[in-house]
């Protein structure tokens, strides 16, 4: 009966050491749950600056308005017949 036991006990402790430190342990599934979350978090972010990006493209292509307007902040540039300000701080 003892021997029985005593056996019973080795394979329960063999089968919890691999639950936890093995290959596929409850640890190592949980990192991995970690890392995906936190991956699906990034590609999140990126489909939206994506979505920006494509929007701002398509605007730049599809009108004069959007090419006008940076050109205006970025560049400096003013229509003909406009008079250009230029304030300065003290």
């Amino acid at each position: 009966m003892r021997l029985i036991l005593l056996i019973l006990v080795i394979l329960l402790a063999m089968l919890q050491y691999r639950l936890w430190s093995s290959d596929g342990s409850v640890a190592e599934v949980w990192s991995l749950q970690r890392a995906i979350g936190k991956q699906q978090q990034e590609i999140l972010t990126l489909k939206e600056r994506n979505r920006t990006l494509d929007a701002e493209v398509k605007d730049l292509k599809q009108g004069v308005a959007a090419i006008e307007e940076r050109a205006r902040r970025d560049l400096g540039m003013i229509k003909k017949g406009e008079t250009y300000y230029q304030t300065t701080d003290e």
